[in-house]
């Protein structure tokens, strides 16, 4: 029996994708884990694998197309195996046959007249599904607004934020007026409205001519922005910043990379800190934990989120399994293939799914120090600088030249407090600069 290829859920608000392209062709034999397409989600293009195996019967979706969470895109089976209900009429039932004396029956209801009914504008699919931001459809819920009636202009027909704030809402349909009734009973005087509560400004006067380039927003710049906007909004964060002598874990790195030839298990600086991290996170377990307003999740498993810029902007987390238990050597080489079929738009979905706690990186950026924001439900996030060479008091008093990385740990405050976090901080530290223990 054909099996369907399913829009995947990457991600617990994700509603819908929007398919590149399609790896596979129709007819193809394909394997369970083989590669079949990319799509575009709120976070980054991930590659999706066949959770399947047989030829491939029908591609349903095109490229460029939005689809639903958890719609068919395509259709994987036996060879020259038809797929029931798909790409055939449905089949009409007979007409009932008519009785010569039917009993007399209560007057039915008078039918609305057709051209009374709203006339779609939006493009549907089969299953009635309007393909639609979820910006457009909370901003159309406001207004009062038929999705039905508005005129996508995104792509494949997508009804934009854009579409919703141009429609003209006297247009929509009036309510019908219902037939007049008993009186009444006397209304209570309304309660007086709350005080406005203060919201983001909005800029509705856009500047426009030769002196400006207007550019929309990416998807992925756009989830950033809201998902970050809301953590700022609703996560109480407070910060801790420690400074660390990093001399020794540098001098380690050397040590180690002169025994690897292959330069793709190079040991870096980040898998240092991430391994560092892990191990931390086993003294300070709440700190791996989730928040959700009335209870905590706590992780057995560590998973450390490595932040990524991506070249065309943007940011997305690749996830380090098991941190604290796998070897610098794996670890090294791991997050090097992850990093880099991130930033080609080839990242598989486990591999941005999962973590439990994230370190930001800007050390290579020569960044002396700056703060992240925590990404919900996560307790905390650790934000790292470049090690620079810095003047210090020596052991004996005198002034020297030394190794210093400063780095940041934001927590939720609804998770910990500051003596804690000073704790995980001072750990760090010393892991850092005692690194013969990232090695045990």
């Amino acid at each position: 029996m054909a099996e369907p290829i399913i829009m995947p859920k990457l991600g617990f608000d994700m509603a819908e994708g929007t398919l590149i392209r399609w790896t596979v062709e129709i007819g193809q034999a394909i394997k369970k884990g083989d590669v079949i397409a990319e799509i575009e989600t709120d976070k980054a293009t991930i590659e999706i694998e066949s959770t399947v195996e047989g030829t491939v019967l029908q591609l349903l979706a095109q490229p460029g197309e939005v689809v639903a969470v958890g719609s068919p895109i395509g259709y994987v089976g036996a060879p020259d195996e038809a797929v029931a209900g798909v790409g055939a009429p449905a089949p009409q039932a007979a007409p009932a046959p008519q009785q010569e004396a039917a009993p007399a029956a209560a007057p039915a209801r008078p039918a609305v007249p057709v051209e009374a009914a709203p006339q779609p504008s939006a493009e549907a699919g089969g299953d009635g599904f309007i393909k639609a931001s979820p910006i457009a459809r909370r901003l159309a819920d406001e207004r009062g607004i038929d999705l039905r009636r508005v005129k996508g202009t995104g792509p494949g027909g997508r009804i934009t934020k854009k579409d919703i704030e141009n429609f003209p809402v006297e247009e929509a349909p009036a309510a019908p007026v219902a037939p007049a009734a008993a009186p009444a009973a006397p209304v209570p005087p309304p309660i007086p409205p709350e005080a406005p509560r203060p919201t983001m400004p909005t800029f509705t006067e856009v500047p426009s001519g030769p002196d400006v380039e207007i550019i929309p927003l990416s998807r992925i710049r756009a989830r950033i922005g809201q998902r970050l906007v809301e953590s700022k909004q609703f996560v109480p964060h407070f910060y801790v910043t420690n400074e660390i002598d990093v001399a020794r874990a540098l001098e380690l790195r050397a040590q180690l990379n002169e025994s690897i030839s292959d330069p793709a298990g190079k040991i870096t600086v980040n898998d240092l800190i991430v391994k560092a991290v892990a191990l931390t996170l086993r003294e300070f377990p709440n700190l791996n934990s989730h928040y959700y307003g009335d209870k905590l999740v706590r992780h057995k498993r560590i998973n450390i989120g490595i932040a990524v810029a991506l070249p065309e902007g943007g940011l997305v987390n690749v996830t380090s399994y098991d941190a604290d238990k796998t070897s610098l050597g794996t670890m090294a080489a791991n997050h090097r293939d992850m990093i880099t079929r991130a930033r080609e738009g080839k990242v598989r979905p486990h591999e941005i799914e999962g973590s439990t706690f994230s370190v930001s990186n800007l050390g290579p950026f020569d960044v002396e120090h700056f703060i992240a924001i925590i990404n919900p439900p996560e307790a905390a996030i650790l934000a790292v600088g470049s090690a620079r060479r810095v003047p210090v008091v020596l052991e004996d008093g005198t002034l020297g030249v030394g190794m210093r990385m400063k780095a940041t740990l934001s927590v939720d405050h609804r998770v910990s407090d500051g003596v804690e976090a000073a704790q995980f901080m001072q750990k760090l530290k010393e892991l850092l600069e005692n690194p013969m223990r990232l090695l045990i």
